[in-house]
């Protein structure tokens, strides 16, 4: 594989990404991953785990690369290179 790009041109369908933040509630955490999202170059995020402990929060994002409906069938032919 050439590049960092080339194996995010491989994913079909989106990215999890989880951390610990430092924040003050549940909502600022989810805020902030959201954020961290659109930082990281995914605009199309959720947040689907939140939960606060002591000084943050342990946080999931979902970075969407690609809905279902947008993956290029021409993917599913690079499954073997």
């Amino acid at each position: 594989m050439n590049s960092a790009h080339e194996a995010l041109e491989r994913v079909v369908d989106a990215i999890d990404i989880e951390t610990f933040l430092i924040c003050r509630s549940e909502q600022e955490a989810g805020q902030l991953m959201l954020e961290l999202l659109n930082q990281m170059g995914f605009p199309n995020g959720d947040v689907v785990f939140v939960q606060h402990e002591g000084p943050g929060a342990r946080v999931r994002g979902r970075a969407y690369v690609h809905t279902p409906d947008e993956a290029p069938l021409q993917m599913i032919g690079k499954a073997g290179q």
